[in-house]
């Protein structure tokens, strides 16, 4: 009993620590939302045990219907990882081994020689992009499948943009790839292997691969996502819109996106990762190692996840995704077991991460180095990283936030006159300046890979 008194102590020390982060997430969360620049589902969690959890905003425009916790939402990139798992599977079954060529599973593909299940699963394949070919190639009066994909592959015999395993660079492309080696190995859809090996064994009830568009169905709680239409002022749906109407003609292809899912199903399926519900531990180990190149150089990346080994915050594995509409958000923080889930259904919004790190953490957020707005507007503008790859640099306040195609918008953290972090993603980026003072050009670097983009006019 003499320890009784130090045991209570900690104790109640421990819930106002607790309640003051909750304050302190909900303030910061509450603002953002007031202000126009969220409009989703927040949950934090400590250990499993939820932290925070939250709903900001519409479900459903039309019938004004509001989000709550059970809100399924399109997960976009973070389905990747649900793939690569899948992958995993398969593999510790003995249906299929990583160093398997591409052309044993789809034989059509089999002028891609060198190209492996591995090089797929950790973006170094070099195979393009498959948006451009569908954009040159398709009937974009009908919706697109997996099959079109390689179907237009096969005909057109697009050549590699680097030879496998020399370089990284994110591919969509070689996770739809996936998942058609999935149906191949199963004998089963994707769908229907997911559900079956993977959602139905976490109890992940409100999770599943939905092609709303090629195969649209009544779903209660559907947070639609929204784009912002300058024309109309207001949010619509992207169908509506041409820029982001692509999101009809290539509904159906599943494997680099398309399931949906809740705050609640991917702290489940955080937790079982834990424990090694699906996979072996070896295997669940495998899936979080970063590649190595030919060349020795690792990169950034496992199997369907981002991986930073963070000096402060310790191990992290996560993943962000962007379609239109949707914005989305996944970081398991191993060494810590801490949990950040972010799904949002709105588009042109920011996902404040690292505010709330800050704030999980009890730490400060304190930038470096200060700016005035004319000196933090001098860096706002469109760089061209390569051919129609853009990455838009936009201000928010006394912020400034990059933002691509596809991809959820990052924080800047300013670390020097010229130099800031996306720590999100374990990136930097350097400006360059004309003699004049004015912005030339900036360099993203991520894991021993540099890119320069010009500034457009």
């Amino acid at each position: 009993m003499k320890y009784s008194f130090l045991l209570i102590a900690l104790f109640v020390v421990q819930i106002i620590f607790g309640q003051n982060r909750f304050q302190q997430l909900d303030s910061l969360l509450t603002t953002l939302y007031k202000n126009g620049q969220i409009n989703g589902n927040f949950l934090i969690a400590e250990e499993g045990q939820v932290l925070y959890k939250k709903s900001f905003g519409i479900a459903n425009e039309e019938t004004k219907q509001p989000l709550d916790e059970n809100s399924i939402f399109e997960l976009a990139s973070v389905s990747k990882q649900f793939t690569a798992m899948a992958i995993m599977i398969l593999s510790e079954k003995g249906k299929l081994n990583l160093d398997d060529h591409l052309a044993k599973f789809i034989p059509e593909l089999a002028f891609y020689k060198d190209i492996t299940i591995r090089h797929l699963l950790n973006h170094t394949s070099g195979l393009p992009d498959y948006v451009e070919f569908l954009e040159k190639s398709f009937d974009k009066s009908k919706i697109a499948t997996n099959n079109d994909i390689i179907s237009i592959f096969a005909q057109k015999q697009p050549r590699v943009i680097f030879n496998p395993n020399s370089t990284y660079e994110y591919s969509n492309t070689g996770y739809v790839l996936l998942a058609s080696i999935i149906e191949k190995t199963s004998g089963e859809t994707y769908a229907s292997f997911l559900q079956k090996s993977i959602f139905k064994p976490l109890k992940m009830n409100n999770t599943f691969v939905y092609t709303r568009r090629l195969a649209p169905k009544k779903i209660d709680n559907y947070a639609y996502g929204y784009v912002y239409s300058e024309s109309l002022k207001k949010y619509v749906l992207p169908d509506n819109i041409e820029e982001t109407n692509s999101v009809v003609w290539l509904d159906g292809i599943v494997g680099d996106g398309s399931i949906n899912s809740t705050v609640n199903d991917l702290l489940k399926w955080d937790r079982a990762l834990y424990k090694n519900k699906l996979l072996s531990k070896n295997g669940i180990e495998e899936m979080f190692k970063v590649a190595t190149l030919n060349d020795s150089t690792k990169t950034k990346y496992g199997y369907g996840w981002q991986i930073d080994n963070h000096d402060e915050f310790g191990k992290i594995v996560y993943h962000g995704g962007g379609w239109p509409g949707y914005a989305t958000f996944f970081a398991r923080h191993i060494t810590n077991d801490k949990t950040i889930i972010i799904l949002q259904n709105h588009d042109n919004i920011t996902l404040p991460l690292n505010p709330i790190r800050n704030i999980l953490y009890g730490k400060n957020e304190i930038n470096k180095t200060i700016f005035s707005d004319e000196q933090l507007q001098k860096f706002v503008g469109d760089y061209e990283l390569q051919p129609g790859f853009i990455i838009e640099i936009v201000r928010q306040n006394d912020r400034l936030y990059g933002k691509t195609a596809g991809q959820p918008t990052l924080e800047l953290t300013p670390e020097t006159q010229n130099s800031f972090l996306l720590e999100e993603i374990g990136a930097l980026i350097m400006f360059s300046f004309n003699p004049d003072g004015t912005v030339k050009s900036l360099t993203f670097s991520q894991g021993g890979m540099k890119l320069e983009g010009m500034r457009l006019k």
